[in-house]
């Protein structure tokens, strides 16, 4: 089976390939025969009824600093492709909205990694709160009141902005901290929509599991490890990473809400889990994948591939 496969993302030459799940996902794909197309989202443009992008032939190696070669430079029917992989980072902003209700357009006709309408309506923060059996006390609110409440009730607490990624802006605040009321005010000016306010979790320490779903199923996951004096242990914030098999917990945890992703066309998945408690469902553009095969665990570029071939062909 040879795919042509269209590749939203992040421009090619600022990504850090070593640890990036697009390239890992686009290296296994050429390996695989599949014609690869490259863009970003702000090449995208309707015309009528056809999603068209400005778009370029590409061919990637696992090369640092040359690690690919695009072709001449073509308006791309998007119609006429097998499989779009929806894979620019956040920020979860209008204009990823936007090309999420662009290319649900393209639906059922061609196949969406992942499903756009279920990208849109499961921002990470918010979609894990309907599983808080699972997570840790949670609140979402911008209230002060609520929060010192929130505070009075589990003692130290987690701030982070609900559209929030890679760990920017998590501030850990203790129980009674003089810096709350600057932080407030610092949310309160920089932030329009509500925050993440969670009990904190000391064995974060120990890590921060990223677990990863194919299709609904557990695959495999990396365990990150916090640096000395920082919470965040985001591998792009100096999180270190470790290899790590699933707990019982964790099995539970991902056997709850897999069919959900399923049923939703959530192909490819990140879970964060700390000490038995999710914290968060990555759709938008999930890693880990490089990240896991370099510390001895399975190339999930393969299962990802398994998986969106098995659902072409259907």
């Amino acid at each position: 089976m040879v795919l042509n496969v269209a590749v939203q993302m992040d421009p090619i030459e600022k990504i850090k390939i070593a640890g990036d799940s697009t390239f890992a996902l686009m290296l296994e794909a050429e390996r695989r025969g599949h014609k690869l197309f490259y863009y970003t989202p702000d090449k995208l443009s309707m015309r009528g009824t056809s999603l068209l992008a400005k778009a370029a032939p590409i061919k990637v190696r696992d090369i640092e600093g040359d690690h690919f070669t695009c072709g001449e430079w073509v308006t791309l029917d998007l119609g006429s492709m097998d499989v779009i992989l929806l894979r620019q980072d956040p920020p979860f902003d209008l204009a990823y909205i936007t090309s999420t209700h662009l290319l649900e357009t393209l639906q059922p006709k061609v196949l969406v990694v992942n499903d756009p309408a279920s990208v849109r309506n499961a921002p990470e923060k918010l979609f894990v709160m309907r599983f808080p059996h699972l997570m840790p006390p949670t609140l979402i609110t911008r209230d002060k009141a609520e929060i010192e409440a929130f505070r009075a009730t589990h003692g130290e607490i987690v701030m982070k902005p609900l559209f929030g990624h890679g760990g920017a802006s998590v501030f850990k605040v203790a129980e009674k901290d003089p810096n709350f009321g600057s932080l407030f005010d610092l949310f309160a000016d920089t932030f329009r929509e509500p925050w993440v306010v969670q009990r904190f979790l000391p064995k974060v320490s120990e890590g921060d599991k990223r677990i990863i779903l194919v299709d609904g199923v557990a695959a495999a996951g990396v365990n990150r490890v916090p640096a000395e004096n920082d919470i965040r242990s985001n591998m792009v914030r100096g999180g270190a990473a470790a290899a790590t098999d699933l707990t019982p917990r964790e099995r539970e945890i991902c056997e709850t809400i897999g069919p959900e992703l399923k049923r939703l066309g959530l192909l490819f998945v990140g879970i964060d889990v700390i000490d038995g408690n999710l914290t968060e469902i990555n759709v938008t553009s999930p890693t880990g994948i490089r990240a896991i095969k370099k510390v001895g665990g399975p190339d999930l570029a393969v299962t990802i591939w398994d998986a969106i071939e098995a659902k072409q062909k259907r």
